[in-house]
């Protein structure tokens, strides 16, 4: 029950009366934090420095569809969607999948290519373009957690497994994806399965229903081929007869804590919403807004407040349209701790959702896709939280050494009469880059038609192509791309050279 209309057609959003003072999108940063993997210690999430940072971001989902791939690539090139993203003082991207991503061969669909809109996502499959989503995302300083939202792309499910998705299929997609983006610190953690709700039990012990015990062994399984990543476990529906939101209800925790082999990566998160997407008893409470903060003690910010793990409110979000559902949000916003009070020492967040096509919820964007819905982002101003390094790179730069950085050219299409092209700039140096050159020479006739992600100059059979605004700062040991089309194709790869400038 209460999510069966979420991925339905978008509805419009009423515009309402802002109940919290508006101000800057971004709150000042206290420090340049967020560097690295990230760890536990009691209930906050430190960065590789140990500095607490706090996730303060969004739900970007599609993965999880048919379409195989984030929803509104239809309308917008990705890049500036993240873009939007991060100017709006977002932190982190919370991408929702479906295992169907990881079947060979699966592409994405619904995605606009013309104009030179998502030009490097052409020829891509469904993780291919996850990818250049993830690479992009920490080139701008936000941090990505995967979502293993459902087993496949025809809903939600109770538990972790079905009959088509044993759990066998369920965590080697999970390893999978630990090992594709090992040594990648933009992918911060995995949500190990969306909204487990009944018959999922907590603590109940028994190995086909119990989420804690599959949680376990999900966790340890993504630890053993990744380290480093956070764990991030939501709850259940009902626990000792009490009953709540899908994944909102962490009451067991108490009893029966979830055991990882690697100490320090577990996270625990809720989901909280209006009644826009149903009706709870305590909204209709006599003492409703003040008895939220009780609700939300009981089921899961107890743990928080106990000092027992962090916790990160992974969704939660309203249409807006009713006064209900402008009182729980203000409340809930107040609840979820001011970042200019708390800081780092604050719960979690990603607000669900960015897409506008979320028919119980709406979404931050309005249904062009490119127009804010300022009164409901309004309402997360005083919760939004400073971004964090970019390059996705977490090592040290000691200064005085000479920076370097070698470049590798790869052919991703040819069809005779053009050809796609990929280059990749790492930083061979120990000092971080600031920007860089990358030249190449064609024996043929082969001409530049487009390049993104980089600006190019070409003389005869000599091409010069340098860094944008976003990509120019790479850190050692890290790397950056950027793509290109031309005309005519069979040219073969010929030697690239990469300067640092």
């Amino acid at each position: 029950m209460f999510r069966n209309l979420r991925r339905a057609l978008c509805v419009a959003v009423a515009a309402l009366l802002l109940p919290l003072a508006a101000g800057a999108q971004a709150v000042e940063a206290e420090a340049a934090a967020g560097a690295g993997y990230w760890h536990t210690s009691g209930r906050q999430i430190l960065d590789s420095a140990g500095q607490p940072v706090r996730i303060a971001g969004i739900n970007w989902f599609g993965f999880e569809t048919a379409n195989n791939v984030v929803h509104g690539l239809w309308s917008r090139d990705y890049t500036s969607m993240i873009d939007q993203m991060k100017s709006l003082g977002y932190n982190t991207l919370r991408i929702p999948y479906s295992d169907d991503i990881l079947k060979s061969g699966t592409a994405p669909t619904g995605i606009d290519f013309s104009g030179g809109k998502n030009a490097d996502l052409q020829g891509l499959g469904s993780l291919g373009v996850l990818d250049r989503i993830v690479a992009y995302a920490g080139q701008g300083g936000l941090k990505v957690i995967l979502d293993r939202h459902r087993p496949d792309a025809a809903g939600q499910s109770a538990l972790w497994y079905t009959a088509a998705v044993p759990e066998s299929t369920w965590i080697a997609n999970l390893k999978a994806l630990a090992a594709r983006y090992r040594g990648q610190d933009t992918v911060i953690g995995i949500d190990l399965h969306n909204e487990p709700h009944d018959p999922a039990c907590w603590g109940c012990g028994d190995t086909a229903t119990d989420w804690r015990l599959a949680a376990e062994r999900a966790g340890n399984a993504v630890l053993s081929v990744n380290p480093d990543l956070l764990i991030l476990v939501e709850g259940v529906q009902t626990f000792n007869g009490v009953s709540g939101w899908w994944g909102g209800n962490l009451m067991g925790v108490a009893q029966y804590p979830v055991r990882l082999d690697v100490p320090g990566r577990l996270v625990y998160s809720a989901h909280d919403y209006a009644t826009s997407v149903a009706q709870q008893s305590w909204f209709s409470d006599p003492s409703f807004p003040a008895n939220m903060p009780g609700i939300w003690d009981r089921y899961w910010g107890y743990l928080f407040k106990q000092n027992i793990a962090p916790v990160w409110l992974g969704e939660f979000g309203t249409t807006l349209a009713s006064t209900v559902d402008q009182r729980w949000l203000a409340a809930l916003v107040d609840y979820l701790r001011p970042t200019s009070t708390y800081g780092g020492d604050s719960f979690h967040w990603t607000f669900w959702s960015w897409n506008p096509n979320s028919g119980d919820t709406g979404g931050i964007l309005k249904d062009d896709w490119q127009t804010v819905d300022t009164v409901k982002d309004g309402y997360l101003a005083s919760i939004k939280a400073p971004g964090f390094p970019t390059g996705g790179g977490g090592g040290g730069d000691d200064g005085g050494s000479t920076a370097s950085c070698s470049a590798t050219y790869t052919i991703s299409s040819d069809w005779g009469g053009g050809f796609n092209a990929d280059v990749k700039v790492t930083n061979t140096g120990t000092t971080a880059l600031s920007s860089w050159k990358v030249t190449w020479t064609w024996s043929g006739a082969q001409r530049v038609t487009s390049m993104w992600n980089a600006s190019y100059t070409q003389s005869g059979g000599t091409v010069t192509a340098v860094n944008a605004a976003h990509n120019g700062t790479v850190a050692p040991g890290t790397s950056t791309s950027f793509g290109f089309g031309a005309a005519p194709g069979g040219a073969g790869a010929p030697a690239v050279s990469c300067t640092a400038t």
